[in-house]
């Protein structure tokens, strides 16, 4: 057996000590941000997504959408991966119920040890990211309406196993795999990964994924695509379809559904 067939396991155990919490109850939906800290993610990057994060949550839209559920609650853990078996957990599973836990929240977030960086560095690996999310939700200590896989990646899979085998088991166990595609800034990536992602990776109820334009609208990006998640999860539905162009927001973002049905 491999050294990185033993390794994985251990990381995905680590993640769950961390994420753990003593409590059960209702939230309209549990979100898993998996957010891709490798070595095409610069420094600059890595910080754009967690303020990203950090400021969609507390962001008025958000905090409407989230409120507006049955039990007007959410469940949501971030952690950021990079190659096969490489992951740091950030935010363990935390309740949101208000403006002063999403607070909360966010300032964990942004809270990143000092002297660390904001990357894991390594190579790609999105099947990764996706068993390593998979099994944050099956330890997930609520009982969810809808639960999101919620990836921020840059490039293709590239490290570990395939990414169909991991889609798969994510989908057949009831999760929607959604994605938002950071403008790559690496020699020899694809500029528009929307198609790949749509096609391999995304999968699930109204799964889609998301591409902002440019560097400075991953923020406002981000905040749309919670909103729309969100607004699933309680039946409001969102603004996931076929590729498009965000209404009002001059072609800065497209979003592209699946391309074939999902499983």
């Amino acid at each position: 057996m491999s050294k990185e067939s033993l390794l994985a396991p251990a990381i995905v155990c680590f993640l769950l000590l961390l994420a753990a919490r003593a409590y059960a109850s209702d939230v309209d939906a549990a979100i898993v941000f998996a957010v891709d800290a490798s070595g095409s993610v610069d420094e600059a990057t890595a910080e754009q997504q967690r303020v990203g994060h950090a400021e969609a949550l507390v962001s008025p839209e958000v905090l409407a959408a989230f409120s507006g559920g049955a039990s007007g609650c959410l469940a949501v853990t971030y952690f950021e991966w990079s190659s096969f078996g490489r992951a740091r957990m950030v935010l363990p599973w935390t309740r949101l119920c208000s403006a002063a836990d999403a607070d909360a929240a966010s300032a964990a977030i942004l809270a990143r040890p000092q002297g660390t960086g904001g990357r894991i560095v390594g190579q790609t690996s999105l099947s990764f990211a996706i068993d390593a999310s998979v099994a944050l939700l099956d330890a997930l200590p609520d009982r969810a309406g809808r639960t999101v896989i919620d990836i921020v990646a840059n490039g293709e899979n590239n490290d570990g196993p395939p990414v169909a085998a991991s889609r798969l088991k994510a989908i057949a166990a009831g999760h929607t795999i959604n994605a938002l595609v950071m403008a790559p800034t690496v020699r020899g990536i694809p500029t528009d990964l929307t198609r790949y992602f749509a096609e391999q990776v995304i999968g699930g109820p109204g799964a889609f994924v998301i591409a902002p334009s440019r560097k400075e609208d991953f923020a406002r990006a981000l905040r749309r695509k919670l909103s729309d998640e969100i607004a699933l999860a309680v039946g409001k539905g969102g603004r996931a379809g076929s590729v498009e162009t965000a209404p009002g927001q001059d072609a800065r973002f497209r979003t592209a559904s699946l391309v074939r049905p999902a499983l």
